[in-house]
């Protein structure tokens, strides 16, 4: 009796330790459930915004990309929209917000997409796995990229339920088009379009605005639920900008880098044009150009703003700049040319090594020649003179245009022979955009101004937020100086190594160059006939300059400027006439006497007969009966005594005397008549090892030119 008495108790004990401990538990459970219910973070989680992520949508409402323009208000750069088409099924978002006739709704979409009546239809009819309507469909490919004109037609039927997604990517009216200038922006995953190159990635910010938001209650398969509140906070959209380019002088810079690209064979033309009086970037652009719309990039630095090179000749504009600012500079001192010899041997020759005898600087200007700036910078300046014009005129240094990845070039050269390579162009690295900031020193009596290219910022709102205008950086030459240097300027369009150049009426004048090109394993210079860079720097009209151009030409054809020439002279007639600064008065009258016709596909003899009439000198290549190609070309007007050059349908190629010839009449018939030749200076035509008799394969015309001095 004891012992069943003992385990009686003890079982009592356990019962009470067990009931003690649900007791202790349902407690515990009671004060949690009640703090959870009265607490918003537990264990760092805030349960309130745990529960919102859960129920509520977050949809981000992108901002409007702002638009480039160019100054006339031309769009370079927009938005293009599209759209997915979607319809609403369930009754629960309400009379008029969801498909109610689905057979009158499919009837109408197929009038309008491009799918058939019954397969919208069973579109519109779709459920879950309920059995249940779907919240909403969509309509496959067909419905996907819809214009803004086929969604007006859809929105026209007015259907109940259907509803458009909008997307949007960036588009480029004019193709291949100012592209290194514009750059390129590209949507993203989500939507978003970002910059990437040029104007777009470098003031990205600007044009992208700032997002908005549509916050809304959702049910388990994330759709709103109807009548319930919706919290919207309005996209600004991104600020438009305006570029001093204008579309036409850019349209006749492109054109002439088409032609260029057409006819001739070269690696690469850059060319910028730009007004004068304000540093406004009127056109630019490469032969390496691209369209953003594609994007067919082969190289992502713009050639006339982040690749540097060693200008050449045109950069003795600069050097007699620095020169005439001593004060010590007479442009009636002369030299003898040809070659000179540094203290280290080095000897540094002319294009004619033969040298032009004894000239003056002035003269050697006009004949680019090396040796004259040897003996200028010895006469007149040093090293510290020289290397600090060059900064002054901002070479060295980045201009500070509005673009991207602006190289700032390199200046340094310290030993004799290094000061007078720098002198004439050679050692030295520069961009485009620097020559032209330096070139408006010219053209304004000395004043250097800044260039630019993005003229104005307006908000959404139309309200103009950042405006630019011309800047004046500093005096660094006085007008006598660029007085002076325009004369010079315009002795080379004359009588000197630009006389390809000149243009009467236009007013041009110029500096031509030829540079070496740096060999990439650090020897050197390349040697090859074709591995040179052709430089152009030129203004006009030159009494008060309007319009710059800075253009150069890397790897031409050996011995041939005929490229830059004609792409120079074409943007020159078109922009003096568009912006009528063409003077006709200051064109002689026996300069225009007769206007060329067409002789292609015309008898030799009545082709000549015909030209002879106006007194045209007609030189006739090869022994056919019929014309096959002409120069000029129909329409050219021309004084007598020009040379017109036909080519007929005949093998047989006479090679007549060209003694007196102008280097550019005799490379035009050598070209035309595909003869390959050898030149020795410059000028006019003094002697050639073949002539009077025809032509033999294999041969090859040496000529020999001077200057008429």
């Amino acid at each position: 009796m004891k012992k069943k008495k003992r385990i009686t108790n003890r079982n009592v004990r356990i019962a009470n330790i067990t009931l003690i401990l649900i007791l202790f538990l349902f407690v515990f459970f009671i004060y949690r459930i009640g703090f959870l219910s009265l607490s918003e973070t537990v264990d760092g989680i805030n349960l309130k915004q745990f529960a919102n992520n859960r129920t509520i949508r977050h949809e981000t409402i992108y901002a409007k990309r702002g638009t480039i323009y160019d100054a006339n208000g031309e769009a370079l750069a927009i938005n293009v929209y599209s759209y997915t088409l979607i319809a609403y099924l369930t009754p629960s978002r309400g009379e008029g917000n969801y498909v109610k006739n689905k057979e009158e709704t499919a009837q109408k979409l197929a009038t309008v997409i491009n799918l058939s009546e019954e397969r919208i239809l069973a579109l519109l009819n779709s459920t879950n796995g309920d059995g249940e309507p779907l919240y909403q469909t969509e309509f496959g490919s067909s419905g996907k990229g819809l214009t803004e004109l086929t969604k007006d037609k859809i929105k026209a039927l007015n259907l109940d339920g259907i509803d458009f997604l909008e997307s949007q990517k960036r588009y480029y009216p004019k193709g291949d088009f100012l592209s290194y200038t514009l750059g390129y922006a590209k949507s993203t995953e989500d939507g978003k379009i970002t910059g990437e190159m040029g104007i777009e990635s470098l003031f990205d910010e600007t044009l992208t605005g700032t997002d908005g938001f549509r916050e809304y209650q959702k049910d388990l398969k994330g759709y709103k639920i109807a009548n319930t509140k919706e919290k919207v906070e309005p996209a600004q959209d991104g600020n438009n900008i305006y570029l001093t380019i204008d579309s036409n002088v850019q349209f006749f810079v492109e054109q002439a880098l088409e032609d260029a690209q057409t006819n001739y064979h070269f690696e690469e033309m850059n060319i910028v044009v730009a007004d004068a009086k304000t540093g406004k970037i009127l056109g630019i652009g490469s032969s390496t150009s691209f369209d953003p719309n594609t994007k067919n990039i082969e190289t992502y630095l713009d050639p006339n703003i982040s690749v540097p090179f060693e200008p050449g000749s045109t950069m003795k504009i600069f050097t007699y700049m620095a020169a005439l600012e001593t004060g010590k500079y007479n442009g009636n001192d002369t030299f003898q040319s040809g070659v000179y010899t540094t203290t280290d041997g080095t000897r540094i020759g002319d294009s004619n090594r033969n040298g032009w005898g004894v000239i003056t600087f002035d003269r050697g200007f006009a004949l680019s020649s090396n040796v004259g700036v040897i003996n200028m910078i010895n006469r007149y300046m040093n090293r510290d003179i020289l290397i600090n014009y060059f900064q002054k005129l901002g070479f060295g240094s980045k201009t500070g245009i509005e673009l991207s990845k602006e190289s700032a070039g390199k200046l340094n050269f310290y030993y004799e022979t290094e000061v007078y390579n720098a002198g004439f162009g050679q050692g030295i690295m520069v961009t485009s955009l620097q020559n032209i900031k330096a070139l408006t020193a010219i053209a304004n009596d000395g004043i250097l101004l800044e260039p630019y290219i993005v003229e104005k910022i307006v908000d959404s709102n139309g309200n103009v937020v950042e405006e630019h205008q011309r800047t004046e950086i500093e005096r660094v030459a006085s007008k006598e100086t660029t007085d002076k240097i325009k004369d010079l300027m315009e002795s080379v369009v004359l009588e000197g190594t630009g006389s390809g150049y000149n243009m009467p009426g236009y007013g041009l004048i110029a500096k031509t160059g030829t540079a070496q090109i740096a060999s990439t394993n650090g020897t050197g210079y390349l040697t090859g006939a074709s591995d040179v860079i052709r430089g152009f720097a030129g203004m006009f009209p030159k009494d008060d300059p309007q319009i710059i151009i800075y253009a150069n030409l890397k790897k031409p054809n050996p011995n041939s400027s005929k490229p830059l020439e004609k792409a120079m002279k074409s943007i020159v007639e078109n922009v003096s006439k568009y912006y009528n600064i063409y003077d006709e008065t200051k064109v002689e009258e026996k300069e225009v006497t007769s206007k060329i016709s067409s002789y292609v596909n015309q008898k030799v003899d009545i082709s000549k007969q015909d030209l002879q009439k106006d007194n045209l000198d007609v030189i006739i290549i090869g022994d056919g009966d019929t014309v096959i190609d002409q120069y000029p070309q129909k329409g050219i007007q021309l004084a007598e005594n020009n040379k017109v050059f036909l080519v007929t349908n005949g093998s047989n190629i006479t090679i007549p005397n060209v003694t007196g010839w102008s280097k550019k009449e005799v490379v035009t018939f050598l070209e035309m008549a595909n003869i390959p030749y050898q030149l020795e200076g410059i000028g006019y035509v003094v002697s050639q090892n073949i002539q009077d008799c025809i032509y033999q394969e294999g041969e090859v015309l040496e000529i020999k030119l001077e200057e008429k001095y």
